[in-house]
């Protein structure tokens, strides 16, 4: 698929989550993998928009790329906002407690690491590159 260049809005989720379940019915994904990537992807683009935009008064774009293999599909969402590596947050200490007792938020990066199986991150040449991998399901043989 070809890269989708869309502005950093919160009006863009929509089309850039279309784009990942597209590539995620291309690469074979079956429901409840689609929805976990959809899950991790809209938290990660959420959180470019709002904290790394949005809270440095900048505007600018998301980038997002579907590449596939054989054994993966590859989501790569790329932005020029300040440097952020979501693998660095600290698992959230309330996640045990009844959902009345825990503050609002501070979930969408845990639950996004935990929906892919894999994410890495780079920053190089003033740009963050989010990379989501799933493991497609394997051809019976």
């Amino acid at each position: 698929m070809d890269p989708l260049t869309l502005p950093a809005t919160l009006e863009s989720l929509e089309p850039l989550v279309q784009y990942v379940l597209s590539a995620a019915a291309a690469a074979g994904l079956d429901r409840k993998a689609s929805y976990r990537l959809r899950l991790a992807v809209d938290e990660i683009a959420t959180n470019i928009i709002t904290h790394g935009y949005a809270d440095a008064h900048i505007d600018g774009d998301v980038v997002v790329n579907a590449s596939v293999d054989v054994e993966q599909l590859v989501i790569t969402l790329e932005d020029w906002a300040p440097a952020f590596d979501p693998r660095v947050q600290e698992d959230p200490d309330h996640i045990g407690k009844p959902s009345d007792e825990r503050p609002i938020g501070g979930l969408g990066v845990f639950l996004a690491l935990k929906s892919v199986d894999r994410i890495d991150y780079e920053y190089r040449d003033h740009k963050n590159r989010n990379i989501l991998t799933m493991n497609r399901p394997r051809a019976e043989a």
